[in-house]
């Protein structure tokens, strides 16, 4: 099929069967679980999973379409067009998913790619423990080998969406003699057993997308180990970079103008001089930040268009996830302060829904600076492994 053709059949398909409720609505992490827990999101999930479109580039045996680089693009543009949802998120798609791709067993594969694309089942992450965060390799959940499955004893913590997960990827210490980086494994497991507790951690946003995982002689079998026994580090920064990788599905150029939401939230709030917000340094301020917002938007396209090749994603990762956290938490921070009094609302009379989100917004992006590596490791990433310097 033509590149022209396949634009056509997709923009009219998309139309057809994307949900005016999938369509046109922010989604952050926290709210993913209740966004897609809904009669409309199944069924959007369901018909692009018919057609491998959850997963587009994945082989069709996982669950994928087969697409080329070149239709993956047209499909972005038209799912932008028409502000559209993805039809499937989470870490099975963005996470698990590639990395068992890349190392997993044709089994495993077999086993697990084709629910993650039919949104059959959830996954966790189970890395960070209570000692173990930004030095993840001190790790100490321990895994002893027992003929055919892994018993797993100890403590995870910051398992995003544990409490609503089928199934985590962990790290685990399966070598306690080994030095640290050595001694780790990779292992896959069921969260329903009697073995797994999840209690989940409230945060000063009011969710609860953060939970503590507790292992009391948890089993993860045998076959489930992805790698090498006790060379689980190598998969798990892999699949740390993939985190790193997501970005957002590129914008189809439109003829009109797009609205600056910085822009209308300034002079709603601020006042209107001329067409622009009255105060100099609030205009100096949106300036600079859509300025930066537009300037990643830009290098994530070009750096997507340049690794046409399907290489997997390497350090350079760990510049995305430094600077699009620390704009997403300055932009959030400016939509609260543009909003003066109103922008620090948290409950009551007097304050608009959307000035409530935004404070939720502003507490709850705080984070993003902090989880799936700090801003600090980011940088010591990049000094180390991208720009070469020493120790």
């Amino acid at each position: 099929m033509d590149i022209a053709t396949f634009r056509t059949e997709a923009r009219e398909w998309l139309e057809a069967n994307c949900p005016s409720s999938m369509r046109n609505k922010p989604v952050h992490f926290e709210d993913a679980f209740d966004i897609y827990n809904t009669d409309d999101a199944r069924a959007w999930r369901d018909a692009c999973a018919a057609r491998g479109w959850t997963a587009p580039l994945w082989p069709k045996d996982y669950g994928g379409a087969e697409m080329s680089r070149e239709e993956y693009q047209v499909f972005q543009e038209e799912m932008a067009a028409i502000k559209a949802l993805p039809p499937e998120t989470g870490m099975g798609l963005a996470m698990i998913g590639p990395t068992l791709l890349e190392f997993g067993t044709e089994a495993q594969k077999l086993e697990h790619l084709p629910k993650i694309a039919t949104g059959e089942v959830r996954w966790c992450q189970g890395y960070s423990e209570p000692g173990s965060g930004s030095d993840l390799a001190s790790l100490q959940t321990k895994a002893v080998l027992e003929g055919d499955q892994f018993v797993i004893n100890g403590q995870k913590i910051w398992t995003s969406g544990a409490n609503n997960a089928d199934w985590m990827f962990a790290l685990v210490r399966t070598d306690p003699d080994a030095s640290k980086h050595d001694g780790i494994s990779f292992v896959l497991l069921d969260m329903h057993q009697d073995g797994v507790s999840v209690k989940p951690i409230q945060l000063i946003s009011g969710s609860s997308p953060f939970c503590e995982t507790f292992f009391d002689n948890a089993i993860a079998l045998r076959s489930n180990l992805v790698g090498e026994l006790n060379k689980g580090w190598t998969v798990g920064k892999r699949l740390l970079q993939y985190e790193r990788s997501a970005a957002p599905a590129p914008r189809r150029k439109k003829v009109v103008k797009t609205l600056n939401p910085y822009a209308e939230i300034g002079k709603q709030y601020l006042g209107e001089d001329q067409g622009r917000v009255s105060d100099f340094e609030a205009r100096e301020k949106i300036t600079k930040q859509v300025m930066l917002e537009k300037s990643m938007q830009l290098t994530v396209q070009r750096v997507s268009a340049e690794s046409q090749s399907g290489k997997a994603p390497g350090a350079t990762t760990s510049i995305f996830k430094l600077v699009g956290s620390t704009i997403a938490k300055e932009g959030s921070a400016l939509k609260s302060e543009l909003r003066g009094m109103a922008g620090v609302g948290w409950d009551g009379e007097g304050f608009e829904p959307e000035e409530l989100e935004a404070t939720r917004g502003w507490l709850r992006d705080r984070a993003v600076t902090i989880y799936g590596g700090t801003n600090e490791v980011q940088m010591n990433i990049i000094a180390k492994r991208v720009l070469g310097l020493p120790d």
